[in-house]
């Protein structure tokens, strides 16, 4: 999938290996794997598919973004960044169109 970032620290952040070890320590292995997994998913279909990754949509005041697990509280927070976003004719996600995605933060929200 093509990756899109918030903001360009972010991009920084999650693209540089030493800045990923150096801002997520111990889950900085996690990170990348994620990271990689994201790249290499030809769409969001797939990615949901990856048991590790455990990525599921999210819902409440976080309705239209996804996440992926990087330890069992801290997730990667993304959006659909396909426009329009692709459509079943229930008026949910057709995740198999799905291809461009935007990282908003890491964070625990939990």
């Amino acid at each position: 999938m093509q990756i899109e970032y918030k903001t360009k620290k972010l991009k920084k952040v999650l693209t540089d290996p030493v800045l990923i070890q150096k801002n997520f320590g111990d889950n900085a292995k996690k990170v990348a794997q994620r990271m990689q997994e994201m790249r290499d998913a030809p769409n969001l279909a797939v990615l949901i598919s990856i048991p590790a990754a455990r990525c599921h949509s999210l819902s409440g005041n976080r309705q239209n973004e996804y996440a992926v697990s990087i330890s069992p509280n801290h997730r990667l927070i993304f959006e659909i960044a396909n426009d329009p976003v692709p459509g079943n004719n229930d008026g949910s996600v057709n995740t198999l169109l799905v291809t461009i995605i935007r990282i908003l933060e890491s964070t625990d929200y939990h």
